[in-house]
């Protein structure tokens, strides 16, 4: 588990970084707000519980890459548009969160936040992997970059992710958490832009 001084550290490393690219991100997540709010026909700012640090729940934000389209039966069908597609891909549409990383409620590296019903259910040792803010990126993000492409692939997604990958994330996690240090994050950091 991390110090006081360790978690001080990277909070601090968090805050300087958001600063700094702040003026740089500002326009463009602007923009892109706007063009996801023309495409979808929805605020294209979306927000959506996660479960954070020791467990308490905090709003994500991300660009809305979702779009409603009608069924034949009166239902509706949604659906990822092309520049939702994009926008997956290429990770832009995780842009915003660099307001949950000024707010403190993430770190630019750390496990990914979860919905509700995972990561608040974890026990025992697991749980230490609730003790540091989640990350916009980190080891179990790199390693399935590709989730959704691997989920589609299965029979079964929901139970392949809660048996397979799930437990996976939690063990890549904890090692992370154990073996903390600021050039770790920075590792991690590289191997992203580099993704």
């Amino acid at each position: 588990m991390l110090s006081t001084q360790q978690l001080a550290v990277k909070r601090s490393f968090d805050l300087a970084l958001s600063l700094l690219l702040l003026p740089v991100l500002l326009l463009p997540i602007l923009l892109l707000i706007i063009l996801a709010t023309i495409d979808t026909k929805q605020w294209g700012l979306f927000s959506q519980e996660r479960v954070g640090q020791h467990g308490r729940l905090f709003k994500i934000y991300k660009l809305r890459t979702l779009k409603q389209g009608a069924h034949q039966l009166g239902q509706f069908d949604v659906y990822a548009s092309s520049l939702g597609k994009l926008l997956r891909r290429t990770k832009v549409d995780e842009l915003p969160q660099l307001f949950n990383v000024i707010l403190g409620q993430m770190s630019f590296v750390g496990p990914r936040p979860d919905v509700v019903g995972y990561a608040d259910c974890l026990e025992g040792d697991d749980r230490i992997v609730l003790s540091v803010k989640p990350g916009i990126t980190g080891p179990a993000t790199l390693k399935y970059k590709a989730e959704d492409v691997l989920l589609s692939q299965q029979a079964d997604p929901q139970y392949y992710n809660d048996s397979v990958i799930w437990p996976d994330k939690v063990k890549i996690n904890k090692k992370y958490v154990e073996n903390w240090s600021f050039c770790l994050d920075l590792t991690m950091i590289l191997k992203s832009i580099a993704n």
